[in-house]
């Protein structure tokens, strides 16, 4: 982030991140977009996956201003979901936001938000104390299964919906967040964008992680017969 602030002071390079206070303001919008298609009824829970940490401002901030404008009454406990090896956010609510202290951002499958010294870290401490919200963290396996967990339903997720939906389990697990309540989970990216992530998981190449919801590939001759047996093999028809 210095280096971008350097350049954008030096050439006409527009600084599009969350430092910028036009994008959060589009970003709110999705916030808008969750009530009004839930008939203005607002969910329970709202877990947002977690870098620079502006999206989770950005939701607090659509949030409230339909709270404000008296369009709802209430709003989301927020959470913010981050890759374990880039957790600077979680190791400062371990501490109850007393004190926030860089890391250095180790190598994730969530490379979007492989950051450990998120710009937005002030306001996303706003939006959490304001809501009462969360931290939680996911491993690179946590993430991962979690994203291939939910692939199995047909969708097809980056490895950082897989966060926020390995804290969702988690929290599920605890009993944090109830059986009953309205949960929603942000998807911040297609798995097309991720697609080597996809295919080292289900290729069973992933280091470090067992890969438990594996699909592996099948190797196939480029003929009809070879096809077909692979076909009557695994019973897809």
């Amino acid at each position: 982030m210095r280096l971008i602030q350097e350049v954008t002071a030096e050439y006409p390079i527009y600084l599009a991140n969350s430092m910028n206070s036009l994008r959060l303001e589009g970003q709110k919008t999705a916030a808008i977009e969750i009530i009004q298609q839930f008939d203005w009824q607002v969910p329970d829970w709202v877990i947002i996956p977690g870098g620079n940490l502006g999206n989770i401002y950005a939701f607090y901030k659509g949030f409230k201003m339909c709270k404000d404008l008296g369009l709802v009454d209430s709003m989301p406990r927020l959470v913010c979901a981050q890759a374990a090896n880039a957790n600077p956010l979680y190791q400062a609510y371990l501490h109850g936001f007393d004190s926030f202290k860089p890391v250095k951002a180790k190598q994730t499958f969530a490379s979007a938000i492989q950051i450990g010294d998120p710009v937005s870290i002030d306001r996303a401490i706003v939006a959490l104390k304001a809501t009462d919200g969360i931290v939680e963290e996911a491993t690179e396996e946590e993430l991962m299964d979690a994203a291939a967990q939910a692939d199995r339903t047909g969708m097809f997720n980056c490895p950082h919906t897989g966060v926020a939906l390995a804290a969702l389990k988690k929290l599920r697990e605890r009993q944090v967040i109830g059986p009953q309540d309205r949960t929603v989970v942000v998807s911040t990216a297609h798995g097309l964008k991720f697609a080597q992530s996809k295919v080292a998981y289900h290729s069973k190449e992933a280091t470090h992680i067992s890969c438990t919801f594996a699909n592996p590939p099948t190797p196939v001759k480029e003929n009809l017969g070879d096809v077909l047996d692979v076909i009557r093999k695994n019973q897809f028809i």
